[in-house]
Order: structure tokens, then C-alpha cells, then sequence
């Protein structure tokens, strides 16, 4: 998932082409057109307010929880603490399914850290130690499953992922298991990364393809977090891997932006929420009809884009029309609230 960095170093890159534009002045809230009716499975970073919860609570099925993360030397993780169990209740205390994130994301690095989750998957005992530890988390909370979102994965890495979910399926009989991955447009960058989709598709109850952060912190400058066109290439390239079991599918969209800064390929970009670019932008906020997300380049020379609730709303119709689950939202600290329709 797309962790919350103020800035990160970044490398030099190219505007992606943008479509028609619409100029939207004075915007101060969501459209109120902005409502989705598929299930939606909404992630919490388990400091934020539960009230989050609440606010969305109509429209959401399920709320994944970040989390817990593996050690640097691949052996262990950690329980969840009682900042994500409180999510959990408020979850629960609003009927919905609740499931915790495991993760390789590392603070010190402020990255997704490779070479820890090599060395839990190149190993059974320390799979083993890991899967010991979710089971006894899950059993002993409630919580109703466990999401995968090991992330920055080499081709070295493919065995080890598949026995991982494997092994975490078998340990938690009647309970869910997903995955979330990492959005490309080509076979091969999936491979390279990892994944093994057919396998994955057969071996988890739920793959949520993470189809955000096509711009952001990384080898890019400004552009769309995730346009919807290179969403629905690599939505397609999945479901081609799923055995015509889409249902198992859900399309992870942003509920964030960046700001790039005019030095931005020296680090200087910051994440924002879907109310601060708003607040920021102000007139400036313009709607792009290709894109089918706003952005807005403001009076110092930094450029915005951001996806919002109408961002949501506007992918119903590709997940309607694929036969796919239903949407995630990263994430509820920063997404404006989710409605149904």
C-alpha cells in the first residue's frame, strides 16, 4: 500500500499526456455525485481516528487495517497492538469484516524493504515462524483475515510468495486470505516483480490489484496517481490470469494526491489528502476527462494531481463492466468519505 512519506527522493521523469479539461472552481467538498455501489474494502492506518470507520461505514464491506510488518532479518513479526485492534472493534462494531495488513514496510529505510521479505520467503522456518504468529493473532483477536502486501518483490521472490499464502491459507481454515499487488501494464514487469498471478489467483480468496502511485514518490514527475486507462491495462492483464474467477478481484484506487515540487527530482514532493489538494487548489482545481482525476498547478510552480470521490466513483463502471468484486480505497486518513449509492 502507498505509505504516508512527506517526501521522498525521487528520479527525473515525463508528464504523462493529459486529456480534455474542466476547470472547477471554488471545490470545498466531493461532488455529490461521487457515490459508488460496489462493496468497497477501505484501508485504516491503525493510528487514525475509528471514527473513519464510521464516517464510511454505509458503503464499506470490509476494512483492512495496516498493520504489522516482518523483522529486517526475515524471522519474525510482530502482533498487532492495540492502536489496530481498536480499528478492529470499530469495524466490527459497525458489522463489517476486518483484516490485518502484514507488510515488509521499513521506517528506517522509509521504503518497502526487498531483501527482508527474501529472506522470510527463501526460508520454510521462517515462514513458518511468521504464519505461527498471524494464526495466533487472528485467533486470539478476531480478526476475520489477513492481507498480504509484501511489496518492491524481485523474480527470486515467486516460490517463496506462493508458499507464504499457501501456508498462511492452510493455518487459518474458515478465514480470508489476500493479496494485494502492484499495478504494471506488461506480463513481464509482473513477473519480474514477483508475482505469479495464475498461482495467486488459485491460492487467495481476494488479489487487490493496487492500481494507484503510477505517479508519486517514484521514477516520475507530475502526473495522474493512477489514470484509467493504465488502470484498466493492468486490471486486464490480471483477469486473464484468474481463470474467469473475477470475483475474486477488486480494484485498488487512490483517495490522495502528491505535490510536486519544481525541485521535485530532488526529493521535494509531498503527499496530500483529497481535502488538502482541494484547499489548496482552490479555482485552481481542473478535471481531467482522460484521467478521470483533478490537478492543479499552483502559484509557487508546484503541481498537483489527486484522486478524490469522484476519482471512485468514475471507476464503477470498470469494475461493473469486468465482473470484478468491488473497490479498495487507500486510504480512510486521507480519502474523502465513502457513499453508496
Amino acid at each position: 500500500m502507498s505509505k504516508r512519506i512527506s517526501s521522498k527522493t525521487v528520479k527525473a521523469g515525463t508528464l504523462t499526456a493529459v486529456g480534455t479539461l474542466v476547470i472547477a472552481f471554488g471545490l470545498a467538498a466531493p461532488p455529490a455525485d461521487a457515490a459508488v455501489s460496489s462493496p468497497v474494502l477501505a484501508y485504516q492506518e491503525e493510528g487514525d481516528a475509528t471514527s473513519l470507520i464510521a464516517a464510511s461505514a454505509a458503503a464499506l464491506e470490509q476494512v483492512g487495517v495496516d498493520g504489522v510488518n516482518i523483522s529486517s532479518n526475515g524471522t519474525s513479526v510482530g502482533r498487532p497492538d492495540s492502536d489496530a485492534t481498536a480499528q478492529l472493534a470499530a469495524a466490527h462494531s459497525q458489522g463489517k469484516k476486518a483484516e490485518v495488513l502484514i507488510g515488509n514496510f521499513s521506517e528506517s529505510l522509509g521504503d518497502f524493504d526487498e531483501p527482508a521479505a527474501h529472506k522470510m520467503l527463501a526460508s520454510t522456518t521462517n515462514i513458518n515462524a511468521v504464519v505461527n504468529t498471524l494464526k495466533s493473532a487472528v485467533n486470539s483477536q478476531g480478526w476475520d483475515g489477513v492481507g498480504v502486501d509484501l511489496e518492491s518483490l524481485q523474480v527470486r521472490d515467486t516460490s517463496g510468495l506462493l508458499a507464504f499464502i499457501k501456508a498462511l491459507k492452510n493455518a487459518i481454515p474458515g478465514k480470508a486470505v489476500s493479496i494485494a499487488v502492484t499495478c504494471f501494464t506488461s506480463e513481464q514487469e509482473f513477473q519480474d516483480n514477483g508475482y505469479n498471478l495464475s498461482a495467486l489467483g488459485q491460492a487467495v480468496d481476494r488479489l487487490v490489484l493496487m492500481a494507484y502511485d503510477e505517479h508519486g514518490f517514484g521514477d516520475s514527475g507530475p502526473g495522474p496517481i493512477g489514470a484509467l486507462s493504465w488502470q484498466t491495462t493492468g486490471l486486464d492483464l490480471v483477469l486473464g490470469h484468474m481463470n474467469g474467477n473475477n470475483g475474486k478481484v477488486i480494484l485498488g484506487e487512490a483517495g490522495y494526491g502528491y505535490r510536486w515540487y519544481k525541485d521535485w527530482s530532488s526529493g521535494h514532493v509531498d503527499q496530500v489528502s483529497d481535502a488538502q489538494a482541494r484547499s489548496l487548489a482552490g479555482s485552481k482545481a481542473v478535471w481531467d476527462t482522460s484521467a478521470h482525476e483533478w490537478h492543479a498547478t499552483l502559484t509557487d510552480g508546484s503541481v498537483m494531481w489527486w484522486a478524490d470521490a469522484k476519482s471512485l466513483a468514475d471507476r464503477q463502471s470498470l469494475v461493473t463492466g469486468r465482473g470484478v468484486h468491488g473497490l479498495a480505497v487507500w486510504d480512510l486518513g486521507l480519502s474523502d468519505p465513502i457513499t453508496h449509492s
